[in-house]
């Protein structure tokens, strides 16, 4: 408890970083978020005087740095610029898609990442090991927005097979596919070099000796000590599922923070953007901590340490 305790106390600096750093880019990206509103339409000076006044865009930029932080601290980040909605509002309407999106892309970079990277270790060195790898090293290097195109024009043009939009369960499956590859290409390689590695140890051979078959020496004992790497890699991609959802959005035209982002960073709406940022720290390093904690439950030894 002490730990995630100390754990949680780190994350404070962090945010406060990312915020303010959100916030003065933000101060010198070119444009007047007034004019942007106004879309071209004719409006005196009073009119956009009053209206940067009812904005708070006519105080000092320090006021508005400290109000800043304290209304993200306490999750008020203001009315969108553009739509007069609450922004809070605004990104909870969008987050079920991306969330649905994210989750379907970890579901299938995880379970073809496992499968691959399991495959080329129980064989290193042979064809399985090389066509696995070349599988992996694909995921990684193609571009999401080809492989999202392909996918279309395969198995939603072609073959029909799944609906290339639309809502259902169904018009999911492509976009995840299209997320998950990227993150199964690295989960595969790591799982395999740690499962070469477990099987190496004297644990593995004791079991070997009792009469143990491979696939339960590998999924019981193996995997389990060979996890810890790749669960930290998976902390750190959950980023790219947020920032591969902008790219796969767009090219399956679904709805979700990602293109929400786009459109409020070409708009110059201020207070959307700092909140979609603020919420993506916030909800990044918190999965982080717990994918920290997690690390107790898959080594029982790491959960001793800590409380040392």
């Amino acid at each position: 408890m002490t730990y995630f305790l100390r754990r949680l106390i780190t994350i404070v600096p962090v945010l406060f970083i990312a915020w303010t750093l959100v916030f003065l880019v933000l101060q010198v990206i070119p444009g007047d978020p007034v004019n942007l509103m106004l879309a071209g339409r004719p409006a005196s000076e009073e009119v956009r005087a009053n209206e940067r006044k009812r904005l708070g865009l006519d105080r000092p930029v320090l006021e508005r740095y400290v109000l800043f932080l304290a209304n993200a601290a306490q999750g008020d980040l203001g009315e969108s610029y553009r739509t007069r909605q609450p922004v809070g509002t605004m990104i909870l309407e969008q987050a079920g898609p991306t969330l649905r999106l994210a989750l379907g892309g970890l579901i299938v970079g995880v379970v073809v990442g496992i499968v691959l990277g399991i495959l080329a270790g129980m064989r290193p060195n042979t064809w399985i090991d090389t066509t696995c790898m070349m599988l992996a090293l694909a995921g990684v290097s193609l571009p999401s927005f080809w492989i999202g195109m392909l996918l279309i024009y395969v198995f939603g043009m072609t073959l029909g097979w799944a609906p290339i939009v639309g809502g259902g369960f169904a018009a999911l499956i492509l976009p995840s596919i299209t997320v998950g590859l990227y993150i199964a290409g690295g989960f595969a390689r790591l799982v395999r070099s740690s499962i070469i590695e477990a099987l190496n140890q004297d644990y593995i051979r004791t079991a070997r000796a009792k009469g143990l078959g491979p696939a339960k020496v590998v999924l019981k004992h193996a995997l389990r000590n060979a996890m810890i790497p790749p669960v930290t890699l998976l902390g750190v991609q959950i980023a790219v599922l947020i920032g591969g959802a902008v790219v796969t959005e767009n090219v399956f035209a679904r709805p979700g923070l990602g293109t929400m982002l786009v459109q409020a960073v070409l708009s110059k709406d201020l207070p959307l953007v700092q909140a979609l940022v603020v919420y993506t720290t916030a909800a990044y390093v918190i999965i982080n901590v717990a994918i920290d904690m997690l690390y107790g439950l898959i080594d029982p030894r790491i959960a001793a340490g800590r409380g040392a």
